[in-house]
């Protein structure tokens, strides 16, 4: 590298010229860019009783059409009320998501007023996981984050589907981003 006052070539690494004593201005490297990695929601399965009384709602509505025609005025109401919380069901589901990026791991939830917690892949302590008797069942559960730059803070992936590679992927990014 060559000084820019004097033009003297400058050993490799210098920070100031051995001749005049500017500063050298090395090149930077370039920026490290964030990517993400992985984008996770919930399972359907912890909307299955919501799900359960559209299903019965709809049910409901269609054997009162068929078999008491007297009744048929609360057919729409029924169907309109089922499909109203198929709709509330998808739009809950999708308030709450954890997305996992190269440098950080973020816990959205929110739909109109949103909230955002953002965890450095650096500061990861502890990656657990936690599966109770039905969410054995299903495949599903809590995979919990802590922070080693405080005790209380923690994200927990509530209801994850698959929560083993989930983890995994936590873990083998923290390393990446260590390493």
């Amino acid at each position: 590298m060559r000084c820019p006052q004097c033009g003297t070539e400058a050993a490799q690494g210098a920070a100031f010229c051995s001749r005049c004593g500017t500063r050298l201005y090395a090149s930077r490297p370039a920026a490290q860019r964030e990517f993400a990695l992985l984008r996770v929601w919930p399972s359907w399965w912890q909307f299955t009783r919501p799900i359960v009384l559209a299903i019965v709602m709809l049910v409901t509505g269609a054997y009162l059409l068929f078999s008491h025609q007297q009744a048929w005025r609360l057919v729409p109401i029924l169907w309109v009320l089922g499909c109203l919380i198929f709709i509330l069901t998808a739009v809950s589901r999708r308030r709450l998501s954890w997305s996992l990026t190269s440098e950080r791991l973020i816990e959205r939830s929110g739909m109109l007023a949103s909230r955002e917690r953002h965890m450095e892949l650096a500061d990861i302590r502890s990656v657990e996981i936690d599966r109770k008797a039905w969410q054995k069942l299903l495949g599903l559960g809590d995979v919990i984050v802590a922070s080693a730059a405080s005790a209380e803070f923690s994200i927990r992936l509530a209801s994850v589907p698959d929560p083993h590679s989930i983890a995994e992927k936590i873990r083998q990014a923290r390393l990446k981003r260590l390493g």
